[in-house]
């Protein structure tokens, strides 16, 4: 298991690396608009319309975008946890952990897929 960890970690640092961009820089402005400046009048309550949702999610540029919000912060909590079990002294059970923490966001990634394509 671990010499197939190996293998993969180039690609699990890959969608780490985009966890990071999206659930910092999109989600982030996603919370902020829908957090606080909706509900504080500054940004106009339309904003988040069924309509503009609607053309969002039709376009194919959106469903992408829309994927990436959903499914790249899974694989970023992943790696952090595994990196967090590691530090507390999990080091030989590494392949155990992170083969549980990859497969958990791998299955929550396609259920993201199967949402998104279902729009």
């Amino acid at each position: 298991m671990k010499a197939l960890l190996l293998r993969l970690e180039p690609i699990i640092w890959l969608l780490f690396g985009q966890g990071i961009l999206f659930g910092t820089i999109l989600l982030t402005g996603w919370v902020l608009v829908v957090g606080l400046l909706v509900p504080l009048g500054i940004a106009p309550a339309d904003a988040l319309g069924f309509e503009r949702a609607h053309r969002l999610a039709a376009n194919p540029i959106g469903r992408l975008l829309l994927l990436a919000i959903a499914a790249l912060p899974l694989w970023k909590g992943a790696h952090h946890i595994r990196s967090l079990a590691i530090d507390f002294g999990g080091g030989s059970r590494d392949p155990m952990v992170a083969t549980l923490l990859y497969a958990i966001a791998a299955a929550g990634s396609l259920l993201a897929i199967v949402a998104v394509v279902r729009l």
